[in-house]
């Protein structure tokens, strides 16, 4: 409890996070660029960022571009936070809420590009509505995403990864770009330029295939 507490309070004073009881929690919308970032530079989220690993790992990678990571979790995303801090990545910020509650702090066509990285798959069917690929949150991505926007998805789940198809497949307004069911095995490994979760290392030690899925809205 007082690790979380110092990660609590670090978090507070860390200017890279966004979170309720600051300001800037409900007047960033619109101005990602403008207030936290302070350039017209592309932006990339990465949905339930747990640690922020690809978050920053993508910061460091494409330093042309702004990152956010989005989690609830506070104390897994003090690490990123103070990774990025440490490390001079200007171009990476933290946003603390719901993944439903993301229409509240991107304006329409704000976003340029959403990472979905080994999320929970939700394999019961009671919690598909819960999956970060259901329709509900495809018409959020759908408005915050600027024309030409791209989605990714890195999953170890099989299920999830046919469902995700799926979903394209029946979304009149999507169309798949990549997909491939063995990652490491394929012509689309330099898409995820070599960064790996804690999670993702766990599941390759034990064998399990990396699937990747690239899709957007049809302009």
């Amino acid at each position: 409890m007082r690790s979380k507490l110092k990660k609590f309070a670090a978090n507070e004073e860390a200017r890279n996070v966004v979170q309720p009881g600051k300001e800037l929690f409900d007047t960033i919308s619109g101005r990602w660029r403008e207030v936290m970032f302070q350039n017209d530079n592309d932006i990339v989220l990465e949905l339930a960022c747990g640690r922020g690993e690809y978050t920053t790992g993508l910061a460091e990678v494409d330093p042309n571009r702004n990152f956010i990571g989005v989690d609830i979790k506070g104390d897994r995303i003090h690490k990123g936070s103070q990774h990025a801090l440490e490390n001079g990545l200007d171009n990476v910020a933290f946003l603390r809420t719901h993944i439903l509650h993301l229409e509240k702090f991107f304006g329409d066509n704000e976003v340029n590009e959403i990472w979905i990285v080994f999320p929970d798959p939700r394999p019961k069917d009671k919690d598909i509505r819960r999956r970060l690929t259901n329709q509900r949150f495809i018409d959020m991505y759908r408005r915050i995403l600027a024309p030409g926007g791209e989605l990714r998805l890195k999953t170890d789940n099989t299920g999830f990864y046919e469902y995700t198809l799926e979903v394209i497949n029946e979304v009149e307004d999507l169309e798949l770009i990549e997909e491939t069911s063995d990652l490491y095995e394929s012509l689309l490994i330099e898409e995820h330029h070599g960064i790996s979760t804690k999670y993702e290392k766990i599941w390759t030690a034990k064998g399990e295939r990396i699937k990747y899925v690239k899709f957007r809205f049809r302009q």
